[in-house]
């Protein structure tokens, strides 16, 4: 009889260890999920609504090497320059310019060649070319004619490109411990939580990493923009001409014959009235006595 407890009581205390340890491996999961920091998302239902609603802080940005922005990191400077030209031809102009800027091994972003409001040939070129030929580029372009105006301008990006560069390093260090997570995820809420944050972390990732792009594109690649325009000739835009002297007369001969006809048919019926009262005046003057 003793013996038949003595089994029993053993029996119960193994199958409380067992149940408690059970318990513990699927709690490990819902706990590392809620220690990952995450930037944003949501709860997933029933343990999301548990695990996930807590979040810890952002993670502080700081540059991957300490101290200052920008310490120990290239620095970023985004070049970019506008210059007005006066040539004897816009249409060759544009095109020696085109050729400048492929020569320096860049490309022709922007080509507009037309006429201002008093007929005279402008254009405009945009021209990518690489950051380290912007000043030979820009002087080959200031020898295609006289320049009237210029201006150039160097816009300092370092902090911005040392914050984009931590932030996508961030992101990856939080996909990276979910992608741990996963991998000890045995429920399905849990692996459905995790995947969400995965993707909100992924898309997060994508944004800056698309910023990163631009930024590079804009610190590799400098832009000149170059106006064009011939110079107005002596003696107005266009010399005399008989034909349009002719043309100009008739048309104010016959503004006068209109502006005549509107005069008559406007005071027609002041005239009308006009008649109508002095009729009515003689009337009333035949009708009166004469005096003696």
């Amino acid at each position: 009889m003793q013996y038949r407890t003595l089994v029993i009581l053993i029996v119960c205390i193994a199958a409380v260890i067992a149940a408690g340890c059970t318990s513990l491996q699927g709690s490990t999961a819902k706990s590392a999920i809620a220690q990952v920091p995450a930037e944003s998302g949501g709860s997933a239902g029933g343990y999301a609504d548990q695990a996930l609603m807590v979040r810890a802080p952002v993670p502080t940005i700081v540059p991957p090497t300490g101290g200052e922005p920008g310490q120990g990191v290239e620095t970023k400077i985004i070049r970019t320059a506008d210059i007005s030209l006066e040539v004897s031809n816009v249409t060759g102009a544009a095109a020696a310019v085109e050729a400048i800027g492929t020569s320096a091994g860049g490309y022709v972003s922007t080509t507009n060649i037309g006429t201002d409001y008093t007929g005279q040939p402008t254009g405009t070129v945009v021209l990518r070319i690489p950051a380290d030929q912007f000043d030979s580029t820009l002087s080959g372009v200031k020898a295609i004619g006289t320049v009237t105006s210029i201006s150039t301008q160097g816009q300092d990006v370092t902090a911005e490109y040392v914050d984009v560069q931590a932030r996508i390093t961030s992101y990856q260090n939080q996909i990276a411990q979910y992608n741990a997570i996963m991998k000890n995820a045995t429920d399905v809420e849990d692996v459905l939580a995790i995947q969400q944050q995965i993707d909100t972390v992924q898309t997060s990732l994508d944004q800056v990493t698309g910023q990163m792009k631009y930024l590079n594109s804009q610190v590799d690649y400098a832009t000149i923009t170059v106006s064009l325009q011939e110079p107005a000739p002596v003696g107005g835009t266009q010399g005399h001409d008989f034909v349009t002297a002719i043309n100009e007369g008739i048309a104010g001969f016959f503004g006068v014959i209109d502006a005549i006809i509107v005069v008559i048919i406007s005071i027609i019926p002041l005239l009308i009235i006009a008649g109508v009262a002095y009729a009515g005046y003689r009337f009333w003057k035949g009708r009166r006595p004469a005096h003696p």
